[in-house]
């Protein structure tokens, strides 16, 4: 990696073009019974197999790159529509409602939630069953896609159910790069997330606080942006604030430079980095 980093900087390599992406940090309050407004809050999180190319065995939200399929315009929608979401995410509109897809998409894929509603204020309620399980696994098998699913079933996208949250893109150095709009959404009532994904090798609801002082002890890795988010979201104390949040949404790139012989990296600026 530094010896890439230093090919890039020094004009011997090309930067890679990054690939338009989608992360979903799915949040619920604590246990307990507290109901929504409960102080604190958890998000679920996974994490990478030792053998991905990228990020191996770090721990991250759901998410993935952009397909073509998610570009579909026949598809079931509620909520701001793509025009609004182009604007609250710094995208065109085409792109805007992809990255709703992908997120949409990703986050049924990797585990099991599905944020989409017979009607524009209803949400389907349970997704373990076999014939869910199948329709999952189509998804993956790209043999259907969000939309087909969707119109299959009789569903509209619930887009309302996503708050923008940030936008981060690779360092200029990697190997493998993404622009990453990252949203948040609330865990609908009655449905369970599970380790679905074929590409984590472990699943767990974690308290931002918490994630961050393991990674502290190193006993879980997190990419610099992962963390940076998990500090704003614990920064949000209750879940009903984390989803109120404005935010504005703007490329954030953390920098790779050389000094001392030794490759760096730092967030942008003004961002805390709690680690």
């Amino acid at each position: 990696m530094a010896q890439r980093a230093r090919e890039v900087l020094e004009g011997r390599k090309a930067p890679v073009e990054p690939r338009d992406a989608a992360t979903v940090m799915l949040l619920r309050p604590p246990p307990g019974g507290a109901g929504p407004d409960a102080a604190g809050l958890q998000v679920y999180m996974l994490r990478r197999q030792p053998s991905m190319a990228f990020a191996p065995g770090a721990f991250v939200f759901p998410g993935g790159s952009v397909d073509a399929r998610d570009a579909e315009i026949e598809v079931g929608w509620t909520g701001p529509d793509a025009q609004e979401w182009g604007r609250m995410i710094d995208a065109p509109a085409d792109l805007a409602r992809a990255l709703v897809c992908a997120a949409v998409r990703e986050t049924f894929e990797e585990c099991g939630v599905l944020l989409a509603g017979p009607t524009a204020d209803t949400v389907v309620a349970d997704t373990r069953g076999d014939d869910w399980e199948a329709d999952r696994a189509a998804l993956l098998a790209r043999s259907v896609s969000l939309a087909g699913l969707l119109r299959q079933r009789g569903l509209v996208l619930r887009s309302d159910l996503l708050r923008p949250w940030a936008r981060w893109v690779t360092p200029v150095t990697e190997e493998r790069r993404y622009d990453t709009r990252f949203f948040a959404a609330a865990l609908p009532a009655g449905q369970r997330a599970r380790d679905v994904s074929g590409e984590a090798d472990d699943a767990a609801w974690l308290e931002p606080g918490e994630a961050l002082a393991a990674a502290r002890r190193r006993e879980i890795f997190l990419l610099p942006p992962t963390a940076v988010t998990l500090g704003e979201l614990g920064a949000c104390g209750r879940l009903p604030a984390a989803l109120a949040a404005r935010r504005r949404i703007t490329a954030l790139i953390p920098e790779v430079f050389m000094a001392d012989g030794a490759v760096w990296l730092t967030v942008p600026p003004g961002l805390e980095y709690p680690l």
